[in-house]
């Protein structure tokens, strides 16, 4: 606050003092050519208030005062000099009729001379006589400009100040809350400009206190989520353990295999939704390379289970930008679910085309199954974490579809479920394409 006020301070000092030092300049040169005009214009009252005095050579009806500053010389006709009231000044002896500047060993002198019937009158000034009044005059003009300066300062200073304190009244309402206090920050403490900054806070603090709310809401469910197959490994620890016989011993380990395989199966889907909610650096990818990688990867699981996986229009110009490890998982978890919920002797295929979408193409990756599919009315519900449908046949862990769903979402794309020509379930996941 005191940098922003300091910032204010010197531009109002800055803009202060250039108007005031031009409004003085302006006032000095002003006030010092009126003096002037009105210094010549005595010369000539002067002059003409002796034109009736009578001069005769060697006497003069005017005597010389002292203290004043004036010259006064009075010559006939004929060049005959009649009065001379400060004959030991030095002034050029030629006479130039009105207004001259004379430059002579004692400096400049200004002069003004006027012929009259039977005479030729002129007047001198030093020039820094006439100087100096000016200054004097033009200085006490501009001296009311540079003491209002320092008041002006302080007036400004006291301005800003009251204008800033809403906003440091803000700044101690933000820096007294706890980290966990997201309220919205009251309107109205802050000048109209300042609205808007507010508001966008406010909702920012609004999307923080969901992703905390959500990331709570994760952490207590996995809690949860992982108390179940850890209990399970418990109890298939203490069958192993309580084994009378070699088979009993055999079927034991092979379900402890089970439960430690669906345990770090959750797991890798825990770490894989982290890893996707934080991933941030994208690049150009090509779509198809992804599909592709992840259809071979996925082969010998469903050739184990009986499945025909494969695909049946990929289109390898579809390019998205986008993270690959969490588009890859994207597709992986796709595919996965699939395999993992359609019965033996199913058909998965795969499609990735381009799409043409309210003026805006894009990319649409279809994975439609033989399965059982899920009911329009649970289609939602299978989006939340952890959500598993009653009577699921499948050991997932209830995290596929959050996965893909946040994947799409942190690519600005849409994921929907229907129903598959094969009269399964029927996945489409759609991506703004890169504009080339």
């Amino acid at each position: 606050m005191s940098s922003l006020r300091r910032q204010l301070m010197l531009m109002l000092l800055g803009g202060m003092a250039l108007v005031i030092a031009v409004a003085a300049a302006l006032a000095f040169l002003r006030t010092r050519n009126e003096a002037n005009e009105l210094f010549d214009y005595q010369l000539r009252q002067l002059a003409l208030s002796v034109v009736n005095q009578t001069f005769i050579p060697g006497r003069s009806s005017l005597r010389s005062t002292a203290g004043f500053d004036f010259v006064i010389q009075v010559w006939d006709p004929d060049g005959v000099q009649l009065y001379y009231s400060h004959p030991h000044r030095v002034l050029p002896a030629q006479v130039q009729l009105g207004y001259a500047t004379a430059a002579t060993s004692e400096g400049d002198w200004r002069t003004y001379a006027v012929a009259v019937p039977g005479k030729v009158i002129q007047i001198a000034q030093p020039m820094r006589t006439r100087n100096r009044l000016a200054l004097d005059t033009a200085w006490r003009t501009t001296v009311p400009l540079l003491i209002a300066l320092p008041l002006l300062l302080l007036g400004a200073w006291w301005v800003i100040g009251r204008a800033l304190r809403p906003l440091e009244a803000l700044r101690r309402e933000v820096a007294a809350r706890t980290p966990d206090a997201l309220a919205p920050l009251p309107s109205g403490l802050a000048p109209e400009e300042v609205e808007p900054l507010i508001a966008e806070t406010n909702r920012l603090l609004l999307r923080l206190g969901d992703a905390l709310a959500s990331q709570r809401a994760f952490t207590a469910n996995a809690a949860h989520e992982l108390r179940t197959p850890l209990a399970a490994l418990q109890l298939q620890l203490a069958s192993l353990e309580r084994a009378p016989d070699d088979a009993s011993r055999t079927a034991a380990i092979a379900e402890l295999k089970t439960g430690l395989a669906r345990a770090g199966h959750m797991l890798n889907q825990l770490l894989t939704l982290a890893r996707n909610e934080a991933a941030s650096e994208h690049a150009v990818l090509v779509l198809a390379d992804i599909v592709t990688d992840v259809l071979a990867e996925q082969a010998p699981l469903a050739i184990a289970a009986g499945l025909d996986l494969g695909a049946t229009d990929i289109d390898a110009d579809v390019q998205v930008s986008g993270n690959a490890d969490a588009l890859r998982s994207l597709v992986a978890n796709l595919v996965g679910n699939a395999i993992r919920y359609t019965p033996s002797g199913g058909r998965i295929d795969v499609a990735l085309r381009r799409i043409d979408a309210d003026g805006e193409g894009r990319a649409q990756l279809t994975v439609a199954d033989s399965g059982p599919g899920i009911p329009e009315a649970e289609r939602e519900q299978v989006f939340q974490r952890f959500y598993r449908r009653p009577g699921s046949a499948g050991s997932g862990s209830g995290l596929g579809l959050a996965i893909v769903r946040a994947v799409a979402d942190a690519h600005r794309g849409a994921v929907t479920l229907g129903e598959s020509p094969l009269a399964g379930l029927g996945v489409t996941v759609e991506l703004p394409l890169v504009q080339g």
